[in-house]
């Protein structure tokens, strides 16, 4: 290594103007020169100049660590590919720090049919919340809120408007809404919608809602009935994690425009195509996380492939870290269009999890290089053999393959379902 990394070197083009330099040519003027490119605007430009970093030892690794917090996911990821392989201590010390991703709670078992509630939700430990008792760790937990059975007169929007009489729910970031009526009422969730949108001028720092954390002894997922719940977006600008469950009756109503939603998980026995065309149309430039479950056609799952395809091919979310395409039916479709899809370029979470992914669809994705530009590949719950898993697992990603289903003969599809459908 030269005493003196700015000066080009044998390697480097003479520097000329101040025009950017070609996409994919040789980046002028040294490590200087790099710097430049990188604040160019336009993305490829960065990505070329990331290309030639390695060649300026400590000064380059310092140029690819700082574009791990590049605002276009395609550079951070990028540099993060450059910066994987190396052994060198001040690389290994960044990468342990650089997290892209931090809801490992997705990956827990589906507790529903258990008939368990959420423990964890938005990285909180989820406490039940009794409305006559003061909240005492308003940021550190994730508070339930339940209609227990035959609360006929202190259902959940009435517990709502109570919680608003709590001196510090102003405070209040994450929340989690249960049973709002019992089976028998065939009740959807609008009058819980409606009761926290008016809730808004009491929780101003709420940043996590999870709705209908609902468990087969209460309602069968496929039984719950949802409705709009797009004035919880309008009526809660700072919100960053919104989680449902049940897809009968869901829409999100456009238009929708939200600058902070980071999270949107929907958890269904059945999701229509019409409300994943509402999602695709969403404006959500700060997504980072994205998790549908599919289900069955039998429970309302009418969903293909190809209602996907705004998603996987469109840049429609240009800011995900985690792509979840779960609980589907169509899992071997999936993985052949997403292995055609620049979306691994920018992703470090790909979720297919309990869904109908047979040896077949994951041959696909092993042949696939890009594969190897995630960080974690979560097939668990699906239809493969012993011998793929192992091959699966010599992939340069962190693979997660368990509790793998046997095939069934009357399931939908050559044997073989998703997990959760009624």
């Amino acid at each position: 290594m030269t005493n003196n990394q700015n000066q080009p070197q044998d390697y480097d083009a003479v520097l000329g103007g101040q025009s950017p330099p070609p996409i994919d040519g040789v980046v002028l003027g040294g490590i200087e020169g790099i710097k430049r490119c990188l604040s160019n605007p336009v993305v490829n430009v960065r990505i070329a100049a990331l290309s030639e970093a390695l060649k300026y030892g400590d000064a380059g690794f310092d140029v690819l660590i700082q574009s791990l917090q590049d605002e276009s996911r395609l550079v951070e990821r990028f540099a993060y590919r450059l910066l994987k392989p190396r052994t060198e201590s001040q690389v290994k010390q960044a990468l342990q720090t650089y997290k892209p991703w931090n809801l490992e709670e997705r990956f827990n078992e589906y507790q529903g049919y258990k008939g368990n509630n959420a423990t964890q939700f938005a990285n909180r430990q989820v406490v039940e919340l009794d409305v006559n008792v003061s909240i005492t760790e308003p940021t550190k937990k994730a508070y339930a809120l339940r209609c227990e059975h035959y609360e006929y007169d202190n259902n959940l929007p009435s517990k709502i408007s109570k919680l608003q009489q709590q001196h510090n729910v102003h405070k209040l970031e994450a929340l989690v809404l249960g049973l709002w009526a019992e089976a028998s009422e065939n009740i959807d969730s609008s009058n819980v919608i409606a009761a926290l949108v008016n809730a808004r001028e009491y929780l101003t720092n709420l940043k996590a809602v999870f709705i209908g954390d609902i468990v087969s002894d209460e309602f069968e997922i496929s039984w719950i009935r949802q409705s709009d719940v797009s004035p919880i977006l309008r009526a809660y600008p700072q919100l960053e994690i919104l989680q449902v469950r049940g897809g009968d009756g869901l829409q999100f109503s456009p238009p929708i425009k939200h600058n902070h939603l980071k999270a949107l998980i929907v958890e269904t026995g059945g999701l229509s195509r019409d409300t994943v065309a509402q999602i695709c149309n969403m404006n959500l430039p700060a997504l980072e996380h994205l998790e549908l479950w599919f289900g069955c056609e039998d429970y309302g799952g009418d969903c293909w492939v190809e209602d996907t395809h705004p998603i996987i091919f469109a840049d429609k979310f240009p800011n995900l870290t985690y792509l979840g395409l779960r609980n589907s039916q169509f899992s071997d479709e999936i993985a052949s269009a997403i292995v055609t899809s620049p979306i691994l370029n920018s992703i470090s979470v790909l979720d297919l999890s309990m869904g109908t992914l047979s040896d077949a669809g994951a041959e696909d994705l092993l042949n696939c290089e890009a594969i190897n530009y995630l960080d974690i590949l979560n097939v668990s719950e699906n239809f493969l053999s012993e011998e793929m898993i192992d091959k699966l697992s010599s992939l340069d990603v962190r693979v997660i393959a368990n509790d793998q289903k046997e095939e069934e003969d009357d399931s939908y599809i050559h044997s073989r379902y998703c997990s959760v459908a009624e």
